[in-house]
């Protein structure tokens, strides 16, 4: 399968996909030195962000979520990348830090509400994030082909 998006943050990333149900807040929401979900109300509490592809219908909270992106990276517990339907200027100002202070690249593809729901918590992806030319492919029975000039 592969699905087509925007990229709020250019990257490659590939892990299995830890797709969740309801908007998540990092700050709070999330162990920073086990990358676990801890938010009670949060229907996969006990799951690990750490080096998946997260994705999540969209964010919830505090603006401090991107502090605690930029926590997640220093600690080694960040996701690979973030797949999620809509823009979220506070995943992007964190993202954008931990590549900056850590090297931690994070990519971050925004893709249809439609397309989300296709995604299996589980499977692998492989998530391409660059300015026009941004996918998620996860392998499956097709062939993965890319059509266009290649860079």
């Amino acid at each position: 399968m592969m699905i087509r998006g925007n990229a709020l943050i250019e990257g490659m990333a590939s892990g299995a996909l830890l797709k969740l149900t309801d908007p998540l807040s990092l700050w709070g929401g999330v162990d920073l030195q086990t990358g676990r979900i801890v938010d009670a109300s949060h229907p996969q509490r006990g799951a690990i962000l750490a080096d998946r592809l997260l994705a999540m219908p969209g964010s919830r909270g505090s603006s401090s979520s991107s502090s605690a992106l930029v926590e997640l990276a220093r600690t080694k517990r960040a996701p690979a990348g973030v797949i999620t339907t809509r823009a979220d200027p506070i995943l992007t100002i964190g993202a954008l830090v931990a590549d900056d202070l850590y090297g931690v690249a994070i990519p971050i593809l925004i893709i249809s509400e439609d397309d989300f729901a296709r995604l299996s918590c589980g499977a692998t992806g492989h998530l391409w994030c660059e300015t026009g030319r941004s996918v998620l492919t996860i392998p499956g029975r097709e062939p993965v082909r890319f059509s266009g000039p290649t860079v």
